[in-house]
């Protein structure tokens, strides 16, 4: 099987999500990390380069550069993930789509929606793909949960209820030099959204694939309970939708006792389901009128789409680094094989996201009052 030459930009020593795009990006064996701009910092971007087992020669100082030389290099990169902060984003994804590189990117899009559109506007110019990391979407089962919405299974839609709460923010975290905190609470870097940036966008995202719906308007109520923060760190949202559907999202990284609290509940007029990212490997379906059932990831009798986001038997635990590992797979497939694939969050979805911050920030400081969809 070829592996697609990948490079990434951010991502180096000390960073996160950097780590867990690589680690995905190998799970499945369909790339080979060859190059990379991994921090603004030329001796930690080097040091980085070293850990990682890419040539001195193909470790650069800036992504501009970067995007110069290996699009003219035989052997350069095929695709690129960015996995800086939210504000270099936009910069990076435009040098290497007028380079003609693909670009993997890290959620969310940008730090405004007018700064998303330069993505769009230059992918539009490009012959390359766009792709966004929203990687709770490569679960298998969240992959059925779409599959049984797509058939019926649960009727019209009435209500959607999602929640994504953390409580690893529930101190001051930032000013103790904490990098992943300083960094996320600071709106010159993420943009004027905390929590509903951060996590909000992964929340609303979610709902959005496994029923296809699109919200119409939302009204907000951020809050930021840390004193001296500058960014929300809880907020809850009201939804709704064209279908007449109603949602609602609570969105916190003040919750204490909560770790990584993703969670969904979709009711329709025949049937409803529960799902938790942190216990993946199960999805609830009640029909109406019938048994509550137990629904686990590597059963026979599931969806394509969940099945092929399976790798191991059931009962053995798969969980978030898989599922991330499932969007790169899909990746591969479509740059590989020209195959296409509706799973996989693009440019729209990206654009969506930020009218989402944006409408949730508006509303708020409008006491609450409705935004409407203009996208």
């Amino acid at each position: 099987m070829r592996r697609i030459k990948l490079g990434m930009v951010g991502g180096g020593q000390g960073a996160f999500i950097g780590a867990v795009h690589r680690i995905a990006a190998r799970i499945d064996d369909r790339y080979q990390l060859i190059a990379g701009a991994l921090s603004s910092d030329p001796e930690r971007a080097a040091a980085s380069a070293a850990e990682l087992g890419i040539e001195a020669g193909r470790s650069y100082s800036s992504f501009t550069e970067m995007a110069k030389i290996e699009a003219k290099k035989p052997g350069g990169i095929e695709v690129v993930a960015i996995v800086t902060p939210n504000n270099l984003h936009v910069d990076a994804a435009v040098a290497f789509l007028e380079a003609g590189i693909h670009v993997i990117c890290d959620k969310p899009l940008s730090i405004s929606l007018a700064e998303g559109f330069r993505i769009k506007n230059s992918l539009q110019k490009s012959s390359a793909k766009f792709f966004l990391s929203h990687n709770y979407t490569g679960y298998p089962l969240i992959r059925e949960a779409r599959d049984m919405i797509a058939a019926g299974k649960l009727g019209r839609i009435r209500v959607v209820q999602a929640e994504y709460v953390q409580d690893w923010l529930a101190e001051p975290l930032e000013t103790t030099g904490q990098k992943q905190a300083t960094w996320r609470t600071d709106p010159k870097i993420t943009g004027g959204g905390g929590a509903v940036g951060d996590i909000g966008t992964h929340a609303y995202n979610l709902l959005h694939y496994v029923t296809g719906l699109n919200a119409i308007e939302l009204a907000a109520d951020l809050s930021s309970h840390v004193h001296g923060r500058s960014v929300d760190d809880n907020a809850h949202i009201w939804l709704r939708f064209p279908c007449g559907a109603k949602g609602q999202l609570w969105i916190s990284q003040i919750a204490i006792g909560n770790e990584n609290a993703l969670r969904l509940r979709i009711y329709g007029d025949r049937g409803g389901l529960d799902w938790e990212q942190e216990n993946p490997n199960v999805l609830w379906f009640t029909p109406l009128g019938g048994l509550r059932q137990r629904i686990t990831r590597g059963s026979s009798n599931l969806s394509q789409a969940a099945s092929a986001a399976t790798r191991i038997p059931a009962g053995h635990p798969e969980g978030y680094l898989e599922a991330f590992a499932t969007l790169y797979s899909d990746i591969a497939d479509v740059l590989i094989n020209q195959k296409p694939s509706d799973h996989l969050p693009n440019i729209m979805d990206g654009l969506d996201g930020m009218w989402f911050i944006e409408a949730c920030i508006a509303s708020s400081k409008n006491n609450g009052a409705w935004c409407g969809r203009n996208l």
